[in-house]
């Protein structure tokens, strides 16, 4: 076990705290460093699959090639300051995706990378207010 505190603004975690943190969110987190690297990703991809062998590739080896202009267009608006974020819902691999990109700063406004946040929404695409209801009522 990992004790040693990383301190946050907020509190403070040890890395075992935020890698339990980590693998029960579930959204796919992919971190994309100022040099558009693959640097870390969560260790719970299930919709887009992830190898540790993307780690230290440029984002645009690891993307599929037909979305590799918008790719790069959205980091070069995420470079200059013009862009914070992109949210998408695609269909993908027979779900509804959404996939959103955010822009990471320090203090200072300086550009550190992104964060790649990618989720299966079709849950939530195809429920209606009374399955919402439904759930609310089902035990797990």
């Amino acid at each position: 076990m990992m004790m040693i505190p990383i301190n946050l603004d907020t509190g403070q975690l040890t890395i075992d705290q935020l890698e339990a943190i980590f693998s029960v969110i579930p959204q796919e987190l992919d971190f994309i460093d100022e040099n558009d690297i693959v640097r870390w990703y969560s260790d719970n991809h299930t919709i887009f699959s992830r190898q540790k062998d993307v780690l230290n590739k440029h984002v645009l080896e690891v993307h599929p090639k037909h979305s590799a202009d918008r790719v790069k267009k959205v980091l070069a608006e995420m470079h200059s300051g013009t862009r914070d974020s992109i949210e998408m819902t695609i269909p993908a691999k027979g779900k509804q995706v959404h996939i959103a990109f955010y822009a990471l700063h320090d203090a200072q406004g300086q550009y550190l990378g992104c964060i790649e946040v990618t989720e299966d929404v079709t849950e939530f695409v195809n429920s209606t207010k009374v399955s919402n209801f439904m759930k609310l009522l089902k035990k797990k």
